[in-house]
């Protein structure tokens, strides 16, 4: 039977199961709405600006085991996907982007709403597709929903011409694909593991410094399983929260700039590292060569080798599918493994660490955002989805809101983007529709993709808003304080909106909270009585609060400056 290309799209979301599409229509695409009117398999959520379509599908990957999907139009629809496509590809995260374009005989010729898609957004995905025979579309659908959550996931992008979602054509969606030029190493080197598992044995001061790569390969059990086996501190990326479970005595709290005094001081005077799924970058072991003057040993795992050896030298690097590669580790480990008796003076180090304290605070008349987290915990019981923004508030949750579980902790970790927390409440809210979902977020980000109130309201998501409202841009603030010498250029935000009127404008549940006691009781009430509502909790904090400890940038792991140094 024959069927248009806009059919074929559809049918092939259906093939892949995909459950929802998170999009916004335009002239180039509207053939596809017409078969997505059509049928009522794939669910479209309508956002109201493209960023927040590619965030929403984010999440929804970030929250399941699932590839993410988004549909715009071409030209400005394109254009603003590529902050969400560049959040995604950065972090690693599954999804295909379809977009629309202008008919094919209209490519260059400045037609109205076209731009380049395939050269614009290059940079920035595990690969595009310009379909130009409708013969083509169900296979390049098929490649990019294999290439986007095999091997190293990321988001790839399908640009299809006006023209050929008209065409007809016979639907043929094949089964499997093969193909030559791509093909990811899963198993791990047998030797290679059998060389880190000596390595191991003979470590008296190791760390399990693990990523996003554990989250991405659900290999949470895996880590949990060989960690214990082992007796080794663990730590845990931003990225890589909930890896390993934040209540387990042998986690050591995130590291890196905002990490703990005993992650960071264990993380640098190791002798022996086995990295899982983490990428050594510039906010996790801060300067290279500072790093670099302790003697030590680095065995890594990672799915993409580009990554192994590029910022930090690595002894033993496998590649490899990381829960394959832990499957293996724990065979051999389990077959005898004798821990150095030396690890036992290492603890003795590392409880000495915890006892500096570093996440104290100081309690003030203001609220403190650390204890709005806290209560938020508790409220909670810590099966929160908790998203957020980025900011002075991401480093909060990050902190003081302790994750047990892999996919709970859904954030902008390498592009660090503001404006995505509310987008990817509903994308987790899709995937996860019955769980309690926590976005917290800062005044000034949440500013920045504040519309989607709209599409909550629509859809019904009750997501509960915790914003965490200085009056500043925090994190610029924080850094104007420490190395500008307080000019606080740009970073104070005036003539806010009543943020309470304008959630109960769109049509939501706003509160005001100013005094420290009534935080707990405001989120009881969120969460309890206004379960089914989306409520905003505007939080007035303590305007000069500080993400303390801190590594300044181009400054060592143990050059942190904590809170009490001040």
């Amino acid at each position: 039977m024959m069927i248009s290309g806009a059919e074929i799209v559809i049918r092939c979301l259906q093939e892949e199961k995909v459950e929802c599409v998170f999009g916004y229509p335009g002239g180039s695409v509207l053939h596809i709405y017409d078969a997505l009117f059509k049928q009522d398999q794939v669910k479209h959520i309508l956002v109201r600006h493209e960023q927040a379509a590619v965030h929403a599908a984010d999440a929804y990957s970030r929250s399941s085991q699932k590839v993410g999907v988004a549909l715009v139009t071409s030209g400005p629809g394109v254009t603003n996907t590529v902050t969400g496509i560049a959040t995604a590809y950065m972090d690693s995260i599954p999804m295909v982007v379809i977009t629309g374009q202008v008919p094919t005989q209209y490519i260059g010729q400045d037609a109205f709403q076209e731009c380049d898609t395939v050269g614009i957004t290059r940079p920035c995905v595990k690969h595009n597709f310009l379909v130009k025979d409708v013969k083509d579309l169900a296979v390049t659908i098929k490649k990019a929903f294999h290439i986007a959550a095999t091997g190293r996931p990321g988001p790839v992008v399908v640009d299809i011409p006006k023209d050929i979602t008209a065409q007809l054509c016979e639907f043929d969606y094949p089964k499997t694909i093969q193909m030559r030029s791509y093909n990811p190493v899963v198993k791990g080197h047998l030797g290679q593991i059998k060389k880190a598992v000596q390595i191991l044995q003979e470590a008296k001061r190791p760390i399990i410094y693990s990523g996003g790569g554990v989250i991405l390969s659900d290999a949470a059990p895996q880590l949990a399983a060989l960690a214990r086996k082992l007796n080794f501190p663990v730590t845990n990326t931003l990225m890589g929260l909930g890896g390993y479970p934040a209540t387990d005595r042998q986690f050591v709290g995130m590291l890196g700039m905002h990490g703990t005094y005993e992650a960071n001081n264990a993380m640098h005077y190791a002798d022996v590292i086995l990295a899982v799924g983490a990428r050594f970058d510039d906010r996790v072991i801060g300067n290279p060569d500072h790093f670099g003057q302790e003697k030590r040993r680095v065995i890594h795992i990672d799915i993409d080798p580009s990554s192994i050896s590029k910022r930090v030298k690595v002894d033993v690097p496998i590649v490899g599918n990381v829960a394959d590669v832990l499957d293996e580790l724990y065979k051999l480990v389990d077959s005898g493994f004798k821990a150095n008796p030396e690890v036992a003076n290492w603890w003795k180090q590392i409880d000495e660490w915890r006892g500096r304290d570093s996440l104290r605070y100081k309690q003030a008349e203001h609220i403190m955002p650390q204890y709005v987290m806290e209560k938020l915990y508790e409220v909670t019981g810590g099966n929160a989805f908790v998203t957020s923004d980025v900011g002075q508030h991401q480093m909060f949750a990050a902190q003081y809101y302790k994750f047990d579980k892999p996919r709970r902790w859904i954030n902008s970790g390498g592009l660090g983007t503001m404006g995505v927390g509310l987008p990817y409440g509903m994308g987790v809210l899709m995937a996860n529709p019955e769980a309690q979902v926590a976005c917290v977020a800062g005044e000034g980000s949440l500013q920045m993709c504040i519309q989607e109130l709209s599409t909550g309201e629509q859809y019904g998501f009750p997501i509960k808003i915790i914003n965490l409202n200085n009056g500043m841009l925090g994190m610029v603030r924080q850094w104007q304080e420490m190395f500008y010498s307080k000019r606080y250029s740009q970073s104070y935000v005036t003539s806010l909106p009543d943020f309470v009127k304008l959630a109960e404008a769109y049509g939501h549940v706003g509160m005001k909270i100013e005094k420290p006691e009534d935080v707990e009781p405001a989120l009881r009430k969120a969460f309890t009585e206004h379960k089914d509502d989306l409520v905003f909790m505007d939080f007035i904090i303590d305007p000069v609060a500080n993400v303390f400890p801190m590594v300044a940038a181009g400054k060592g792991l143990t050059e942190m400056i904590l809170a009490e140094d001040l």
